[in-house]
């Protein structure tokens, strides 16, 4: 969250992440390149930018994959959540590796052949072609694709577009996923002899469709459960003694409309579960530092009135809710967005098993 637009909000959790990131890249294609010469048999075997444009090709694939699999991994598992915090710093790397390859890949390949080096990009060389297609045009498209995405992944663009604008353009993602994986498919693979890399490219498209398709179920499921209605009209949304402190229950009231009931000690409040910056699940995020804190990008609210902390102006819709015989329950009907209830209490006793109303 900003209350200005900056370049990057910097905080030890980023700069954390970020030394990961880029300790982990560069790890990567120093042992790439390090294997590939120990492994060169004479001079003329690969060339050191060959080399170098692989390690980078390869690193971006590996990147791509690990992007698209946190999301519905998140979905899963509650516990890899944290991951999404900074997923748009991992994109934004992916992007520069990936510009980097297709920078020394137009350089070698171009400034020393008949033809310019855009020109050799868009027409393939005779004998270079791939089913009558230049492979290089997947990786073109792609990269113009992920360049969108990169230069758009700052704040002050979603909130210009508006988040649904913005959320579809980011989901073009999966449209150029496909064209690397033809990229790929159609270029590098064709020169190796070797199954192991078509089979890993194989393992990789695999392992990202099946996360997605199960992520997607477990969320159709969860829309189509909704929670039993006391007498009076209101939501039971189960012990509160299961309701683990500092998370939420998510509780599933009809037509897809959902409510995050919190845990925040003895104390008990519910909210929206839609965060007003992207639409991420505010259920399946935490408490931290006395705020519900959204897994997508730590948008923050507080969990008895629905407001962001000041200087934030973020609000979210509250609900009234009660503890009976040991059960919370819901009035399905929100308050305004912004608008402080009360929490109510379930003390040490009730956490025994004891009933205590709130």
């Amino acid at each position: 969250m900003s209350v200005e637009y900056k370049l990057v909000q910097w905080n030890r959790h980023k700069r954390l992440y970020d030394l990961v990131i880029a300790s982990a890249i560069a790890l990567y294609l120093v042992l790439f390149v390090g294997v590939g010469m120990a492994q060169r048999q004479s001079p003329g075997d690969i060339t050191p930018p060959i080399l170098v444009m692989r390690a980078l090709g390869t690193c971006a694939v590996v990147l791509l994959h690990v992007i698209l699999l946190i999301g519905p991994a998140a979905r899963l598992d509650d516990r890899l959540a944290p991951l999404l915090y900074n997923r748009r710093h991992l994109g934004v790397s992916f992007f520069i590796v990936a510009f980097l390859h297709a920078l020394i890949a137009i350089g070698f390949y171009g400034l020393f052949g008949p033809d310019d080096p855009f020109t050799s990009l868009l027409v393939a060389p005779a004998g270079t072609d791939r089913h009558g297609v230049p492979f290089e045009l997947f990786g073109f498209f792609a990269l113009l694709i992920f360049f969108v995405m990169a230069s758009t992944s700052h704040d002050f663009w979603l909130k210009n577009l508006s988040p649904r604008v913005w959320k579809s353009l980011h989901m073009l993602v999966y449209v150029a996923y496909g064209c690397v994986v033809l990229h790929v498919a159609l270029g590098a693979l064709q020169a190796e002899r070797s199954p192991l890399y078509p089979a890993l490219l194989g393992v990789g498209v695999v392992l990202v469709s099946a996360a997605h398709i199960m992520a997607a179920f477990k969320e159709r499921a969860a829309d189509a459960k909704v929670d039993t209605e006391a007498d009076d009209g209101w939501i039971d949304a189960g012990a509160a003694a299961d309701i683990q402190d500092k998370r939420a229950r998510t509780v599933c009231i009809g037509g897809g409309t959902k409510i995050a009931v919190f845990r925040d000690g003895d104390r008990f409040s519910a909210i929206s579960n839609i965060c007003r910056h992207q639409g991420g699940p505010l259920g399946e995020g935490q408490i931290i530092d006395g705020c519900v804190t959204c897994p997508w990008h730590g948008y923050q609210y507080r969990a008895e009135s629905g407001q962001s902390p000041p200087p934030y102006t973020e609000k979210v819709e509250t609900y009234e809710l009660r503890i009976q015989g040991g059960r919370v329950f819901v009035n399905p009907e929100p308050n305004a967005p912004g608008t402080p209830v009360e929490p109510a209490r379930f003390g040490p006793a009730g956490m025994r098993g004891d009933a205590e109303d709130g």
